[in-house]
């Protein structure tokens, strides 16, 4: 399993890449929120989860190809 140290805190690589992916998830909820697309969507808390764990996904799998294609694991 992968950790980062932040600020000497070993921490779960996951829990980082969720912590960024919800960052995200959330500026594309104050987008979708602007443009009015919410009125498409059936359930705004299915959507807003969904964006969240494809982001969270996509996160995770660059930091896999990252880690583990560029030879810079230890």
């Amino acid at each position: 399993m992968l950790e980062i140290s932040i600020g000497g805190v070993f921490v779960p690589a996951a829990l980082v890449w969720a912590g960024s992916a919800f960052v995200l998830s959330s500026l594309i909820d104050r987008l979708v929120s602007r443009t009015r697309f919410y009125r498409l969507v059936w359930h705004r808390g299915l959507f807003d989860f969904a964006i969240f764990v494809l982001l969270w996904g996509a996160i995770s799998a660059g930091a896999y190809h990252l880690a583990f294609f560029t030879g810079t694991t230890k």
